[in-house]
């Protein structure tokens, strides 16, 4: 976790080193340039994102779906900062919308934090959204064959972090016409029957980094857009790890710093299904295909990208840039870190422990049940949210009850 003073420091803007196929240095940006991001370690396409900033706090008191005090009711309109008196599923009923201009701290969940199940996730048509530390997981819910745990169709102006996106259908997350949406430090894992997906983004603008992809059949993700993808974990893909666009439109993607490990499941194709209209630059990625428990992969060469056009500049320039790692320094990260860090439960924790586990553990699953179900999240005491006035500016630019927020998430491990 960035220290929160890093905020009022200048943003490192990233050199990339294309000559050496590598990651080089940062250089320093001015100060009267830097943005104030939507919390600090914010990064990429979504990072300006100001969510419910300034709007009412409104508390998730119940477990229910509907009604008031509950999770439905809080995202119904904005602009709002939803925090959680109470930890553990909340079973929908239908799909659950979120409106524009919303903050959605579930690092304020108390116990083993908050999940919901047994419909989608929906951020569709929604603009200015920060969404952090919680978990959607869908499961074989009758008639939802074709849905995905997370939807973002027509959206804009996105961030979510930390976050345990799991058991989708379709797809795990399904981006579509959406634009400047940042996926960071989540697990996105365990996609299941029909597809056993991971994400299928058809959408532009898009960051993902610092998250783990696990146990999806393929589609790590299928990037259908432009998309800037560094340093990822992918574990235990199926068929197929990151795919290409393939299709007639140009499909821009950087891909940067990530790792790419076999599991029990996978074929050797960590990266396939391109097409001449996929423009791929890639630097600094690494592949371990022998799955002997050991972080030691070799790096990844441009031709593995079979078919895609090879391109020698990255193509993303978010107006935050990414502060890109060594591969191996953020896989090492990634596996501490990425999903619901702040409250594991026993479905996350089995999944990090597969990727730990660096190719003995893992599997792709077909029904929930097959590894136990949803079991229980437990709750806990609420977490006092003292602040005298919230929407007062703090001397970090952010405003009190933001600066109480982002002190609750410098909790997590990294």
């Amino acid at each position: 976790m960035l220290p929160r003073k890093w905020i009022l420091r200048a943003f490192t803007a990233t050199l990339l080193c294309a000559a050496s196929g590598g990651l080089a240095q940062t250089l320093p940006a001015t100060a009267t340039t830097q943005p104030l991001v939507a919390f600090p370690g914010a990064q990429g396409f979504g990072a300006l994102a100001t969510g419910g900033r300034g709007g009412a706090i409104y508390h998730v008191t119940n477990l229910h779906d509907h009604g008031s005090g509950s999770l439905r009711e809080a995202v119904s309109k904005g602009p709002r900062i939803v925090v959680f008196d109470v930890g553990g599923y909340i079973d929908l009923s239908a799909a659950i919308k979120v409106a524009s201009d919303i903050t959605i701290a579930g690092q304020t969940a108390p116990g083993e934090g908050v999940c919901t199940r047994n419909y989608t996730f929906a951020f569709d048509d929604a603009h200015n959204v920060i969404a952090r530390y919680f978990r959607i997981r869908l499961g074989l819910t009758p008639k939802t064959d074709r849905k995905c745990a997370l939807g973002l169709y027509q959206s804009r102006n996105v961030i979510l972090d930390h976050m345990s996106i799991e058991w989708g259908r379709w797809d795990c997350i399904g981006f579509t016409k959406a634009t400047d949406v940042t996926l960071q430090y989540c697990l996105i894992g365990e996609g299941i029957d029909p597809q056993r997906f991971g994400c299928l983004c058809q959408s532009d603008n898009v960051t993902f980094s610092h998250n783990l992809w696990i146990d999806n059949h393929s589609r790590n993700p299928k990037a259908k857009g432009t998309v800037q993808y560094i340093n990822n974990v992918v574990y235990n893909w199926g068929g197929n790890g990151y795919v290409g666009g393939h299709s007639e439109a140009m499909h821009p993607a950087d891909l940067i710093g990530n790792y790419f490990i076999k599991g029990p499941a996978s074929s050797n194709r960590f990266a396939g299904e391109f097409t001449a209209t996929d423009h791929i630059y890639q630097a600094g990625n690494y592949v371990d295909l022998d799955r002997d428990g050991q972080l030691n992969g070799r790096p990844v060469l441009p031709a593995e990208f079979v078919n895609a056009t090879i391109v020698d500049a990255p193509a993303m320039h978010p107006a935050v840039p990414v502060t890109v790692e060594d591969a191996t320094v953020a896989c090492r990260k990634v596996l501490a870190a990425a999903g619901d860090a702040l409250h594991r439960d026993a479905i996350d924790t089995r999944l990090l422990a597969q990727a730990r586990s660096l190719g003995k553990a893992g599997a792709i699953i077909h029904d929930p049940a097959e590894v136990g179900g949803f079991g229980e999240i437990k709750g806990g005491p609420a977490t006092p949210l003292t602040v005298a006035d919230p929407n007062g500016i703090g001397p970090s630019g952010y405003t009190k009850i933001e600066e109480f927020l982002n002190t609750l998430a410098a909790r997590r491990p990294e």
